[in-house]
């Protein structure tokens, strides 16, 4: 045994770890930040992605708020599409997750299956295919017609066409599917059977029970699901775009009209902001009025 051994000081690795993440900052710098820093100078000029952009001030802005029924339209249009589709698809996916929950042989498959529309769900594929499905001439109509229900021009009115989109959204349930069966499972089983002793029904002991204990997990999901509706444009682009007589003319089909079809790359960095600026107060409001529903376990105030 050594006698006066001196321990030599322990290595710094951290530049190790920064190297793993490089790739990532990388990617963050140039494909993200970058974007979003430009597109706000953008917004101020003048460019059409030929010449060099020229500074024009607040013209964008004005032209979006006072010249442009179109703007507008889309506001109201997606307004519609987030209050329809949020809530309905919110709804579905604890219904099905509540389901899913129950211990039975193969429940893991009917998990697994009831996942893959969120994987597939937003793809160009699967809204070419909606389209044909409800088609004037499409199965939906046949089976329809078959019952006498039919047919229905889902695609063609004005009145069932942004529904029709709507549907698409709400068949993509599984990501908020499984975060709210997760939750579920979280919920100790002492609750239940305190509550049965009590003689409290299943529906009384899902709102008394359930519900209340997976609130923040509504909260989480309400914020991620509104943000995507905001900034669906998949299904109005391939599906109707934005047809018919612009009923389901989304916010985001306008930008990608404005930037893509026009070329006014200036005005749709505008456009884009102004939905950055929505999001952020829709979400804010929902924040500011959380603490009024959402129960943390722990009392907690998230605000």
């Amino acid at each position: 045994m050594s006698v006066g051994r001196t321990l030599k000081p322990r290595k710094n690795y951290n530049h190790i770890g920064l190297l793993y993440i490089l790739p990532w900052i990388i990617g963050l710098l140039i494909f993200q930040l970058y974007p979003f820093v430009s597109s706000l100078y953008y917004s101020f000029t003048d460019y059409n992605m030929v010449t060099p952009p020229k500074f024009i001030g607040l013209t964008n802005y004005k032209n979006i708020f006072l010249h442009d029924p179109d703007f507008y339209q889309s506001l109201k249009v997606t307004g519609i599409y987030v209050l329809l589709a949020v809530p309905v698809k919110l709804a579905f996916a604890l219904f099905i997750a509540v389901l899913l929950s129950a211990k039975l042989k193969g429940i893991h498959f009917l998990r697994t299956v009831y996942y893959l529309p969120s994987i597939l769900g937003g793809s160009v594929a699967i809204s070419v295919l909606w389209r044909f499905l409800f088609m004037k001439e499409g199965i939906i109509n046949s089976m329809l017609t078959k019952l006498h229900l039919g047919p229905v021009d889902w695609l063609g009115s004005p009145d069932v066409a942004l529904y029709t989109l709507g549907l698409l959204t709400v068949w993509q349930f599984g990501s908020s599917m499984v975060l709210f069966l997760a939750g579920i499972q979280q919920i100790p089983s002492d609750l239940y059977e305190a509550g049965s002793i009590d003689g409290a029904s299943k529906p009384r002991m899902f709102l008394k029970i359930t519900l209340p204990l997976l609130t923040p997990i509504v909260l989480f999901n309400l914020v991620m699901q509104m943000v995507n509706a905001f900034q669906e444009f998949t299904g109005a682009f391939v599906i109707t775009n934005g047809g018919p007589m612009k009923s389901t003319y989304l916010f985001a089909l306008k930008l990608y009209e404005e930037a893509f079809t026009f070329f006014k790359m200036g005005y749709a960095s505008a456009l884009s902001w102004i939905m950055f600026v929505l999001i952020m107060a829709v979400t804010a409001i929902i924040f500011r009025t959380s603490n009024s529903w959402v129960y943390y376990e722990d009392g907690g105030d998230r605000s």
